[in-house]
């Protein structure tokens, strides 16, 4: 009986559904932004159509450097915080401000200034390159295949997930009294593994629950985003 069971749980799985995702001409918009920053919810307001727009991947991170101001951004972490002093360190600015968005890991812009963001953004997709990076959703998984890069310098696998839209009424602070939605509200940036680019990538990766995926891969700094796709 036991060996029957196992066969038909095998069979299931092999004919369960699968979602699959390959890497387009898309770019890669991360906005740092804060529930507490009187000047964020414009740049909120951009990342919202950006998230509509096939040309690219827009992520919101939510720093927690303003959460002293009387608000604490319940979508707040300090390892978002972190990731832009990275991209501040790598390109040695001073400084890290809200709000700020990153395109292709390499534009630095402030993120209400629409104008900008689309320059940055036509900039970089004029350089998008396709790399062949497939994502394959496989119960609780993603089986991630990309072909060698062709790059000598070490590159991230990021594993991104995030939430489509969260309305939020904000009590506090200096955004009090304001409703807000913010769309894809970045939940966990892992760093699955770091790759040389030199050789084909095949990496299964748990992916438990039914929220959408980004995987990233990226020069180590945090600097030049080769490839991206996501599974929605």
């Amino acid at each position: 009986m036991k060996h029957i069971v196992t066969t038909v749980c095998a069979a299931w799985m092999a004919l369960a559904p699968t979602a699959q995702a390959q890497s387009t001409n898309a770019v890669v918009v991360e906005l740092f932004t804060s529930q507490g920053c009187s000047s964020c919810p414009p740049a909120d307001a951009i990342l919202g159509k950006l998230s509509a727009d096939d040309r690219v991947i827009a992520l919101s991170l939510h720093v927690d450097y303003w959460d002293y101001l009387g608000w604490k951004d319940k979508f707040a972490s300090p390892q978002f915080t972190a990731r832009q002093k990275e991209y501040a360190h790598h390109a040695r600015d001073k400084m890290v401000f809200t709000p700020q968005i990153v395109v292709q890991g390499q534009a630095r812009v402030v993120g209400n200034r629409g104008a900008e963001v689309e320059a940055a953004i036509q900039e970089q997709l004029g350089q998008v390159r396709q790399t062949g990076l497939r994502l394959t959703r496989q119960g609780g998984a993603v089986l991630i295949e990309a072909p060698a890069l062709g790059v000598v310098a070490p590159v991230r696998v990021q594993l991104v997930r995030f939430s489509p839209a969260e309305k939020v009424l904000i009590e506090r602070g200096e955004n009090a009294g304001k409703t807000i939605t913010y769309h894809n509200v970045v939940t966990s940036w892992e760093v699955l593994e770091m790759w040389n680019g030199a050789s084909p990538l095949a990496l299964v990766a748990p992916a438990p629950g039914p929220a959408p995926l980004v995987v990233i891969l990226q020069a180590d700094g945090p600097a030049d985003i080769f490839a991206a796709a996501v599974l929605r």
